[in-house]
């Protein structure tokens, strides 16, 4: 074996003291966020950048020499159900979530743990949460990191310690409210929303001064009791457009649980909002109306949270067609203009760009199946429903579903491609109408016929990664996958795409023609998001692995193809004959550990050649870190008298009883 392999292996075992190139998150201001795209050795905010668009100008690693890419590190999180997070990484340090809302900081170069925080979500909070205990990252700011728990609360922690600074309730944990999106920092503000419309809440956004938690500003996002009054102008013009019910009783839904970006020169803050609750509209407003402001796009003002425009993407939402889907900003040339667009995939299969100086539509085609929708308006945008998807009277058949022709995952888009990168799907979802209003937040009813609905999720699932051009709103390229439910997207200026898959791969494909052009197993299916950075003039690429979310919760059979345990893992990438270098060897092997050394090296000389480096084994002779219990007991001696039998030798002439405890010893230490 080379030395950079066996570097690359040691690398995992021996992490080194944290670095730090810079001023680390002490450093972070708002000037660093807004300028962001000038830091690309950094990952500093959830998209890379304010717009979001979730592409690096590193370039290191590119299309011709991605076949050197080698894993360089991994962390196992010890946690199990869905990870969706996008790690944070600022000067060296990394930042990133598992389930439950647990927080980790992290070596980006090493992968060495430097401090972990749980909040303790209770686990009955579990039953409130409609896609799995997942959370989607940390915010770094003022040297302080900032993150929602499930159960509602936001907490700030010492960015070098771990250790809480504040911590304040963002809801009323009496009700079905859940944050799982991750907080987003704007002018010294820290933005935060909530899930729950599945089960019947109110939809709100909340911005929280960043260096105590005091609420600076709170925006509903759809109207209360009209008995008890508007909170402002924009909620009173919203409440006509519902009508004849009583939504307030159960919330009306309109919850901002992912999706946010921020145009620094317009000062606009865009967040993106969800379903009705209950999902029925008859239920919820049986007269009629848009309900303002469902599954729309909203331009606030960060500094009041005043609405300055609105654009809904599905009026009268029927089918938990949210808007909460990633949003990216660009500056594109369309009808030779240039133009400030919003870009987003929600839902409801159409792609959508929109002026984000003023939400004036621009234009909108399908980029998947839609069968609920024959086209859109072509001057104001609204689509046209087709009445095949009115499940009021009859079982109806729609495309997409409540999953989405795109969900959460988030998309990238490539300035020098000109192309967006989009984690589609196409899933049937059936839908039926329940007559009983069962219209409490207490037992809320979503009026899906899931056992109809499972039955057909099993016949036709499937996905993509398709390479869409927002300016012709066409398809450029597509990468077909056998699931649905895979990986949020990366593109770089190496002329790369990279994505995780459901059932456990990472790819990296040519950006240009969807050509796939390297491949890596990662035990476990990928949901999240991949990123990118630098230390040291070494570019690395970084996935967290874990199976989960709503469609592994739900999906039955067509989910279990995934063929990927939901075991988290942080896996960091780079190119081999960079990732080691001898004077970082040096600096590995000076910090070991002896005693783990010596185990190591004893194992090494007389034991990998057979049971595989690190013991690992890959497969051809037994995996010792799975031996039984009684050959455990009895490994001094085995290992001293041989099993001829088996093509083990004896090594009691060779090796004493202390040396092979030594083995034993390292053996029980890897993991399994």
């Amino acid at each position: 074996m080379r030395l950079r392999q066996i570097a690359s292996v040691i690398l995992v075992l021996l992490p080194l003291a944290a670095h730090a190139a810079g001023g680390g998150a002490a450093s972070v201001d708002d000037a660093r966020l807004r300028n962001a795209n000038d830091e690309p050795q950094n990952w500093l905010t959830h998209g890379r950048d304010y717009a979001e668009q979730r592409y690096s100008p590193l370039e290191q690693v590119d299309e011709k020499n991605i076949g050197r890419l080698v894993r360089v590190w991994s962390y196992e999180t010890g946690l199990k159900r869905g990870h969706e997070a996008t790690p944070i990484v600022v000067d060296g340090v990394m930042y990133a979530t598992g389930s439950w809302s647990v927080v980790f900081a992290l070596d980006a170069k090493t992968g060495k743990e430097l401090w972990r925080f749980d909040p303790e979500v209770p686990k009955a909070v579990g039953a409130k949460a409609c896609c799995d205990v997942v959370n989607r990252g940390v915010a770094v700011y003022d040297g302080k990191v900032y993150f929602g728990t499930l159960d509602g609360r936001l907490i700030a922690l010492d960015a070098e310690t771990g250790r809480p600074a504040w911590e304040v309730v963002t809801v009323d944990q009496s009700k079905a409210y859940t944050i799982t999106g991750a907080p987003r920092i704007v002018k010294g503000k820290v933005i935060i929303g909530n899930g729950g419309a599945e089960f019947g809440v109110r939809g709100y956004v909340s911005a929280y001064d960043a260096e105590n938690g005091t609420l600076v500003w709170r925006t509903y996002t759809v109207p209360g009791n009209p008995a008890d009054g508007f909170e402002s102008e924009a909620l009173e013009r919203a409440a006509q457009t519902w009508s004849g019910g009583e939504w307030w009783k159960i919330g009306g839904g309109g919850t901002v649980w992912d999706s946010m970006a921020f145009d620094p020169e317009l000062d606009l803050l865009y967040v993106g909002t969800g379903n009705g609750s209950p999902w029925s509209r008859v239920h919820r407003s049986p007269g009629g109306g848009d309900n303002l402001y469902l599954s729309s796009i909203l331009a606030l003002d960060p500094d009041t949270g005043e609405l300055a425009w609105h654009f809904q993407t599905t009026p009268g939402d029927n089918w938990d067609f949210t808007a909460t889907q990633h949003m990216i900003l660009a500056d594109l040339e369309i009808g030779g203009k240039k133009r400030k667009v919003l870009m987003q995939a929600p839902k409801n299969g159409y792609f959508w760009v929109v002026d984000r100086e003023t939400g004036e539509f621009i234009s909108a085609e399908p980029y998947v199946e839609v069968t609920w929708s024959d086209g859109v308006d072509p001057k104001t945008g609204r689509p046209h429903e087709t009445g095949t998807a009115d499940y009021g009277k009859a079982i109806a058949v729609v495309k997409p579903t409540a999953f989405g022709g795109h969900n959460w995952q988030p998309m990238s888009f490539n300035p020098e491609t000109g192309l967006v990168y989009i984690p589609a799907q196409e899933i049937v979802g059936a839908y039926r109408f329940n007559p009983k209003e069962m219209l409490t937040s207490e037992h809320f009813n979503t009026q899906t016929d899931l056992a109809v609905f499972a039955t057909l999720v099993r016949e036709v699932v499937a996905g993509h990664l398709l390479a869409w051009d927002p300016v012709e709103q066409k398809e450029a390229w597509r990468h077909p996958y056998a699931m649905p439910w895979n990986g949020g997207t990366l593109t770089t200026a190496g002329n790369l795409v990279f994505q995780g898959t459901a059932d456990g791969r990472f790819l990296a494909l040519d950006a240009t023609n969807g050509r796939k052009l390297w491949e890596f197993h990662t035990g476990s299916g990928v949901i999240a998001a991949p990123i990118t950075y630098s230390i040291d003039g070494v570019q690395y690429v970084t996935i967290v692995a874990g199976w989960g979310g709503a469609f592994a919760l739900v999906g039955g059979d067509a989910a279990s193809q995934g063929g990927a345990p939901s075991k988290g893992v942080v896996h960091t990438f780079a190119l081999s004959d960079l990732a080691i270098t001898p004077a970082v060897l040096e600096e590995m092997l000076a910090g070991r550990d002896e005693k783990l050394a010596e185990e190591e090296d004893l194992y090494h000389r007389w034991c990998a050649r057979c049971h595989g480096v690190t013991a690992i084994s890959g497969g051809a002779v037994a995996d010792l870190r799975h031996s039984a219990p009684d050959m455990k007991k009895s490994f001094v001696d085995i290992v001293q008298k041989g099993m001829p039998g088996v093509g083990m030798p004896a090594f009691g002439e060779i090796l004493t009883k202390e040396q092979i405890e030594k083995i034993q010893s390292y053996i029980e230490g890897r993991p399994s």
